[in-house]
């Protein structure tokens, strides 16, 4: 019997998260630092949303852009937070999480041989994204020196003249990395110099902990060649609900708008009135939950810096992405080890690029009790070494 399994499958790998997690489920006692979401419920007024959408009916499809009212809300939203206007009737689709989001961004802008940059680290899913839709996914470096941001040194330095795009995701998923309006300045310039798109993934933006938040639209003349990508899963803790958001200029909204009607028609419609409910009444849960994780994050961060393990302060996300490039075995084995030995549960750096490598991604989306724990048990495995 032939391959009937496409090349395009053939390239991608399994994610190297979901592999941790499967070993997790078969152990007791483990501390997981892996997962990334919140260890919050989502807020009770978005629940009731969403039970009174389907108490009143409310059970069809939506219009594949999404509910309207949920699209004003999010408009109003961009525009109170970070001071742009996107219009809500051609500028803005509801996806079915920001996964759906990145899909079809990617997809509607990438032709064959087209070279979309990513700056790395970065998710797991970005460069898969890519060699689905045919591209080639060129890594740009984030240093730990530069606290993972993305530099204009450096994302000149992987231009050619197959590039088309730039994706990115601040705060960074997995080092906490965070843009200032600064950084996203010195960017644009390289992006509109080279006539390239911008594909800015910026679902942890509430979780930004030290100084301002930002979005990459902000720059002079981003509005005009991003995708942001946005939605509900990180700031109000509603990944089950799969409800994210994509902006863009008209002419690319439609763009993807046409590859989502197709592969999805419109996103969940509970989760819709949800979202709708999470923007108008849960400001407070999400003020709330922020402030604990930043608490969480200091506390984390000064347990790994005293037992040895170097680690930057993340500015955003909820995860430390402390180095062990100092104790002469890979991340991939330190992690294993960590798990088998101790029984907690990290994720090597190196899942998420080349520049992940010698780190772990540690979430700190647990209580305190067990980050302390974590932080003790860590200290008696490298001890151990």
């Amino acid at each position: 019997m032939r391959d009937f399994i496409s090349q395009r499958t053939h390239r991608i790998p399994p994610s190297g998260i979901r592999r941790f997690f499967d070993i997790v489920q078969e152990m007791d006692d483990v501390i997981s630092l892996g997962v990334g979401e919140p260890d919050y419920a989502t807020p009770w007024v978005a629940c009731e949303a969403g039970i009174a959408s389907v108490e009143q009916g409310q059970t069809s499809y939506t219009s594949n852009s999404g509910l309207p009212e949920l699209r004003t809300e999010v408009s109003r939203y961009l525009s109170k937070r970070f001071g742009i206007q996107y219009h809500p009737e051609d500028e803005m689709i509801v996806t079915t999480g920001a996964s759906e989001a990145l899909d079809i961004a990617i997809r509607a802008v990438t032709d064959p041989g087209d070279e979309i940059l990513i700056a790395d680290p970065s998710y797991v899913s970005y460069s898969p994204g890519v060699i689905l839709s045919d591209g080639v996914p060129v890594l740009v470096p984030c240093r730990m020196e530069d606290e993972f941001r993305l530099t204009p040194d450096a994302l000149m330095e992987k231009i050619t003249p197959k590039s088309k795009a730039v994706i990115c995701n601040f705060p960074n998923n997995p080092s906490g990395g965070v843009m200032s309006r600064e950084d996203y300045r010195g960017i644009a310039d390289v992006i509109c110099d080279h006539d390239l798109l911008l594909i800015s993934d910026e679902i942890y933006t509430e979780m930004t902990y030290d100084g301002e938040m930002t979005s990459a639209v902000q720059a002079d003349g981003l509005r005009e060649r991003t995708i942001l990508i946005n939605g509900f899963s990180k700031a109000y803790a509603m990944t089950g609900w799969r409800v994210a958001y994509l902006c863009a200029p008209k002419n690319l909204c439609e763009a993807a708008l046409k590859i989502h009607q197709y592969v999805m028609l419109s996103a969940p419609t509970m989760s819709q009135y949800a979202a709708v409910g999470a923007l108008r009444n849960a400001d407070h849960d999400r003020e709330e939950m922020v402030t604990e994780y930043q608490m969480r994050r200091n506390l984390f961060v000064r347990g790994l810096n005293r037992i040895g393990l170097t680690c930057h302060l993340p500015r955003g996300a909820f995860y430390a992405f402390p180095s062990i490039k100092d104790f002469g075995i890979s991340d991939v084995e330190f992690a294993e080890r960590l798990l088998k030995e101790q029984h907690v549960a990290v994720v090597p750096g190196s899942v998420f690029g080349p520049s992940g490598e010698g780190h772990l991604r540690c979430a700190y989306a647990v209580s305190r009790d067990d980050l302390r724990e974590a932080v003790n048990r860590i200290e008696k495995f490298i001890t151990s070494l």
